[in-house]
């Protein structure tokens, strides 16, 4: 250590020297500032040197200015200024604007401040799939960032919030290496390095860093690489890397000591353990052979999660029902996710009950202690085969759980008791607790979805496989015609909100339907909310996105009222968002059988 330290002197006295020749050299040719080209040519050379991997004798016109000389495509991602309190405009996403039928200036006419009410709005709904889909369309598509009463900082913090509870891990990888914002939003990278090692996927949480071509400023994340660079063998760059950083301040006596230990300097580590953050915390464990520990309520529930993982959670077999405080502990554990309810309930089995207890339960539980109570109930459940008794007993084992805030603790497990009952059989008086705590299984085959047409419906018939590019516009406006024609001389036939969707969606593509089947339906814009047509007006595409991902937020498209649907789609047709607009309608519009 000491000899890489008089050697990273003698390197910092070779990179001052280049530095200063650098400096010279650029001094001699001073840039004119009020020169426009000039000065945009030098931050054009600054950029270029700045960029990984770029070919310096590539021709300089190769460089896209479509967004304003301040990126370079490269691969299909986009690079940018890491400056945020630049004037370069910068461009952060994954999705060409064109796939969604979207543009660059999505977001330009945007207030900021009504932004930040609904991303705020948004982070309170656990937003369905559908929802999901729309949000993730429109924050990861690439576009300039709002301008009014909103940073860009402000603006990626709201994408990296979503993100993270989201909680799509591959997403995020993406996102961060596509763009290399590994030390831009570290939040989020913290995030993600730190989920993967909670699962004990340390390689996978490596492999982020081999991605990154830019210094790593955070603390946190540059000892994260660290780690990895000794974990995959390369002691002597990590060694370089972590004297360089400490010459310039960096201070962790914990982090050092077990560096050290691992880089082989020190023969034994200091066992001290440190929940300040998930790495700190595995690197104590990676030290200690004989690394014990034994987590509290407070305890994160990243550190429960990489104990699970790691397999260093006291198993149920060595508890005893005597360890009340400890099974109490496990109980919360359980409901938070961080403790299988599998091994909860076999602790529950490991209690001692006379025969009466068991015969008598429903009265008994009442007067004993409540895990006893809680563990009673189960032990009747198991032991009662009528399928009335056990309905009862379980309702009962899930309002003990309740009792205690700690319902999740029994979730899973009551599902799968449920799932054994006929809903048949059910009585009236236990439906509702049946059906609020049972998930039907959608991907059986019994609930399974099939799309069929109904040519007796006009949107239900096979004109809409026309929003599936199965029709040319002669071939459907021939075909809607001669449908409406049919339609108009069927007495009994009545327009439905569906049908008036599928003509205004029609319509909006520029497809000719004849005037003379204007009176078989009405169109009505008024019932868009009024700030979403306001949005409209101002061509604000990424704001009305999210507004309607608001509107939809826990539900699925199918199950969304025809008055919902007719505004989105009506939104989705002003504002010439096509081809999200036809996914939506190939969900809502179909028979399913």
């Amino acid at each position: 250590m000491k000899i890489l330290k008089l050697l990273n002197k003698k390197y910092f006295s070779i990179i001052l020297i280049i530095l200063f020749v650098q400096i010279t050299q650029a001094e001699e040719k001073p840039v004119d500032i009020w020169n426009i080209d000039e000065k945009t040519k030098a931050d054009n050379e600054i950029l270029i040197i700045q960029t990984d991997n770029y070919d310096g004798e590539a021709d300089q016109e190769n460089i896209s200015n479509l967004y304003k000389n301040s990126i370079i495509k490269k691969n299909k991602s986009i690079e940018f200024s890491e400056n945020l309190n630049s004037n370069e405009i910068t461009i952060i996403g994954l999705y060409d604007p064109e796939d969604n039928g979207l543009d660059v200036d999505m977001w330009s006419n945007s207030d900021g401040d009504q932004l930040k009410n609904i991303f705020t709005k948004l982070k309170k709904i656990d937003l369905s799939d559908d929802a999901s889909e729309i949000m993730k369309i429109s924050i990861l598509t690439n576009a300039y960032p709002p301008k009014k009463n909103i940073s860009e900082k402000e603006f990626l913090r709201f994408k990296s919030d979503w993100l993270i509870k989201n909680s799509d891990l591959d997403l995020i990888e993406d996102y961060i290496v596509s763009n290399q914002i590994f030390d831009l939003h570290p939040r989020l990278t913290k995030y993600l390095v730190d989920q993967y090692l909670s699962k004990g996927e340390i390689e996978k949480a490596c492999d982020i860093f081999q991605k990154n071509s830019k210094p790593l400023n955070d603390n946190y994340l540059f000892k994260f690489n660290i780690y990895c660079l000794i974990k995959s063998g390369k002691k002597e760059e990590a060694q370089l890397n972590f004297d360089l950083k400490k010459e310039m301040g960096f201070e962790d006596e914990y982090f050092e000591n077990k560096i050290n230990y691992l880089l082989g300097f020190d023969l034994k580590a200091n066992e001290a353990i440190s929940e300040k953050n998930l790495l700190d915390f595995h690197l104590a464990h990676m030290v200690n052979p004989s690394f014990i520990f034994e987590p509290k309520e407070k305890t994160d529930k990243l550190i429960w999660k990489y104990l699970s993982s790691h397999n260093l959670l006291v198993s149920f077999e060595e508890i005893k029902d005597t360890d009340i405080e400890k099974i109490l502990l496990l109980e919360k554990a359980t409901h938070k996710k961080n403790y299988p309810e599998e091994d909860l309930f076999e602790i529950y089995k490991r209690f001692q009950f006379n025969i009466n207890q068991l015969l008598t339960a429903e009265q008994s539980y009442i007067s004993l202690p409540k895990i006893e109570a809680r563990a009673l109930i189960y032990q009747k459940v198991l032991l009662e085969s009528e399928m009335i008794s056990r309905l009862k007993y379980l309702k009962i084992l899930k309002e003990l759980f309740k009792d205690e805030n700690i319902d999740k603790a029994f979730d899973t497990k009551l599902k799968k008791f449920l799932s054994e009952i006929n809903p048949t059989e059910i009585p009236d008086n236990m439906t509702s607790f049946y059906y609020t705590n049972i998930k039907l299984n959608e991907d059986d085959e019994s609930f399974q979805k099939k799309m069929k047409f109904n040519n007796d419906v006009l949107h239900q018939s096979k004109l809409i496989g026309y929003f599936n590019g199965d029709y040319t516009k002669s071939k459907i406006e021939k075909d809607i015609n001669n449908f409406l024609k049919k339609i108009k001389k069927n007495k009994k036939y009545s327009f439905s909100k569906k049908d008036q969707i599928f003509l205004e969606s029609l319509k909006f593509d520029g497809i000719e339907i004849s005037d003379k089947y204007d009176d078989l339906y009405k169109i009505d814009s008024s019932e868009i909310p009024t700030d979403i047509q306001v949005m409209i007006n101002n061509n604000e595409k990424g704001a009305a996105l999210l507004r309607i991902a608001e509107v939809i937020g826990q539900d699925k498209m199918e199950r969304i009222d025809e008055d919902t649907i007719y505004f989105i789609i009506s939104t989705l047709n002003q504002l010439n968002i096509d081809i999200l607009r036809n996914k939506i309608l190939l969900k809502v519009l179909p028979l399913k059988v």
